[in-house]
C-alpha cells in the first residue's frame, strides 16, 4: 500500500490525512512548522513534520495548503520527481468575496495546476478534492448517491491512482483529461462557496447525470 503524505496544517489537510488513515494508509502530515500540528498528531497518531521530511517519505503527495502558498510549499517540499502529487489546492486570491463568488489570482485560460506542474516537471499531478468542502470530502452520504468528482492531470498512472482513492473515499470518480482541464475544475470551487456563503447549504455537492 502506498505511503501518503499531506502537506498543510489547515483543516482540509487535517480531513485528508484523517480520512487516509481511516482507510488504513500509512500518512504523515507536513508545515512549514510542525509545532503547529502537534495537538492534531497527538489525538490522532499522525505524524507531522516539514514539508521536505513527509514528501520524501511518501509516494503519494497530497497538496493541501492555501492556493497563494502553493507554490512556495512545492518548493520546500524538495525533490517530487515521480511522485503522485494530488493538488486539492484552489487559486483564491488574498481579497473578499465578490456578491458571494471568491476572487481568483488566475486568468480564465489558466490554471493554478499547470503552474505547479510546470514548477515541478517531473512531479505527476492530479487534480482533485478542489471543488466541495471539508465537511463532505471523505465518505459523504448523499440522498441521490455517490457525487461526481472531477479530476484532471497528465500522467495516466497517477490518475489511477488518484481514482482508486476518490472512490474509497466514497465518490464517482470522472477523468476530465489532461491538465489543462483544471481551467474548468477550479472554478468550481467558486460555484460551490456561493450556496455556503449565501447560507444555504455547505454540504452539497456536484454530480454529472447521464442520458
Amino acid at each position: 500500500m502506498a505511503k501518503y503524505g499531506v502537506l498543510g496544517s489547515g483543516i482540509v489537510a487535517q480531513v485528508l490525512a484523517k480520512g487516509l488513515k481511516r482507510h488504513g494508509h500509512e500518512v504523515r502530515i507536513g508545515s512549514r512548522s510542525p509545532e503547529k500540528l502537534a495537538m492534531f498528531a497527538s489525538e490522532t497518531g499522525i505524524p507531522s513534520a516539514t514539508f521536505a521530511d513527509v514528501a520524501a517519505t511518501s509516494d503519494v503527495v497530497v497538496l493541501a495548503v492555501k492556493g497563494t502558498a502553493a507554490l512556495e510549499a512545492v518548493h520546500l517540499a524538495g525533490d517530487l520527481a515521480g511522485k503522485v502529487v494530488i493538488d486539492a489546492t484552489n487559486p483564491i486570491a488574498d481579497l473578499p468575496p465578490a456578491d458571494g463568488v471568491l476572487q481568483y489570482f488566475t486568468k480564465q485560460n489558466e490554471s493554478l495546476l499547470e503552474q505547479l506542474q510546470a514548477a515541478a516537471p517531473r512531479a505527476r499531478f492530479v487534480k482533485a478534492f478542489n471543488s466541495v468542502g471539508n465537511a463532505v470530502m471523505v465518505n459523504p452520504s448523499f440522498p441521490g448517491g455517490p457525487a461526481t468528482m472531477f479530476y484532471c492531470g497528465n500522467d495516466p498512472d497517477a490518475k489511477k491512482v488518484v481514482a482508486d482513492l476518490i472512490t474509497q473515499f466514497g465518490w464517482e470518480p470522472f477523468d476530465m483529461g489532461t491538465a489543462a482541464a483544471a481551467r474548468a475544475i477550479e472554478p468550481l470551487c467558486q460555484l460551490w462557496c456561493i450556496p455556503a456563503f449565501r447560507g444555504q447549504s455547505n454540504a452539497h455537492a456536484f454530480k454529472l447525470l447521464r442520458a
